[in-house]
């Protein structure tokens, strides 16, 4: 199999889909790998360092997007890249279709399959795929949330650890998955008053032995939501319903009673955010106030530490990219059911219902499930 990446087009985004230790893993087994020229430079990654492991460097994108039959990418393909959609070349990578019509409408008119790393399940029900940027944007979103508090800007100018004499800062986590877990413990060791909030009663007791006592539970009904956000100088959503739109949590009128200067971190913002008041930022401008309310919606969070992530990311993906390619697109579908669950487009037709729903659309039965 012909398989490549290219650089990323997103803003803000300077992570790599195949490392050189991946090049030389799938060019070992036989296979050609194709990298356009400077994919992996942001990531500590040079063109050399991927033709010493086996992999040809190609001047440009198209090069890649036209000659492989599978492209390995980590972030969704943005307009300028939907020229090269076509149903002969698969595509591999974070999606998030819930959250996209054009994408989710080009990719049904190309033709092209696509997988979708997010999706990927195992029996247990663990997203081992998604769990390692979770893990990173978890971190990075209590760090913000911290940060934005901050002056000079629009927080309301509050160390969130506080000091002597001085109470510390109110956090409210909502969800308990990896990112709320990982916001959790940088929260609690910058010192805040954290409470994780989740529908998951029983992770909440798993959370509570966890952290010793250093952070409040509580079941994430309405009215309770509403409480705790009242007042709270920060708030990190990590909701994930897994393939489907983001509940929204948030409602305006809670926003809006966290008081002036407050700090919203949406992590959920890849499948539309989980507040009423979320809306998509960018790395190059990433905050926007709404109800007195600092918003931080940037969906790929992760881009911004590209070295950390890259490694942590390949070597979860690494594997299924390797299945594909040795045993080819349908074989490896048919023999690993945690790989076929990814699969988002086929054959021109859209296989997964909660996309379908959030658009209105047509959804035919997953032919590898």
């Amino acid at each position: 199999m012909r398989a490549g990446t290219v650089r990323e087009r997103k803003d803000g985004e300077f992570r790599a889909g195949i490392t050189p230790e991946g090049a030389l893993a799938l060019a070992g087994a036989g296979h050609e790998v194709l990298i356009e020229s400077g994919a992996g430079e942001a990531a500590g990654y040079s063109d050399d360092a991927y033709r010493a492991a086996g992999a040809t460097i190609v001047p440009g994108a198209a090069d890649v997007w036209r000659t492989c039959d599978l492209v390995v990418k980590v972030k969704e393909p943005t307009a300028s890249e939907y020229e090269f959609l076509r149903p002969g070349c698969a595509l591999f990578t974070y999606l998030h279709l819930a959250a996209d019509r054009p994408l989710t409408e080009r990719l049904l008119q190309s033709g092209c399959p696509s997988l979708a790393y997010e999706l990927v399940r195992r029996p247990d029900g663990t997203l081992p795929l998604l769990a390692p940027m979770s893990q990173v944007a978890g971190r990075m979103a209590a760090e913000m949330g911290a940060q934005l508090l901050k002056h000079p800007g629009p927080g309301r100018g509050k160390l969130l650890g506080g000091v002597a004499g001085v109470p510390p800062g109110r956090a409210v986590v909502i969800g308990s998955g990896t990112v709320g877990t990982a916001a959790a413990h940088v929260l609690t060791a910058l010192g805040a008053r954290v409470t994780v909030m989740s529908n998951d009663l029983a992770r909440l007791g798993q959370l509570q032995e966890l952290f010793g006592g250093r952070v409040a539970t509580r079941v994430s009904t309405p009215g309770a939501v509403a409480e705790e956000i009242a007042g709270a100088d920060l708030a990190i959503l990590g909701v994930l319903v897994p393939g489907a739109a983001a509940p929204k949590v948030l409602s305006r009128a809670m926003v809006r009673s966290m008081g002036p200067g407050a700090v919203i971190v949406d992590v959920s913002i890849d499948q539309g955010g989980a507040a009423e008041t979320s809306r998509l930022t960018t790395h190059s401008d990433p905050i926007y106030v709404e109800e007195g309310v600092v918003h931080y919606c940037v969906s790929n969070m992760p881009g911004a530490v590209p070295q950390t992530s890259t490694h942590a990311l390949t070597s979860a993906t690494l594997p299924y990219v390797e299945a594909i390619a040795n045993r080819g697109m349908e074989a490896a579908l048919r023999a690993d059911r945690a790989l076929a669950q990814s699969l988002s487009t086929w054959q021109g037709t859209l296989v997964r219902g909660p996309v379908a729903d959030a658009f209105g659309m047509a959804a035919a039965p997953n032919p590898f499930l």
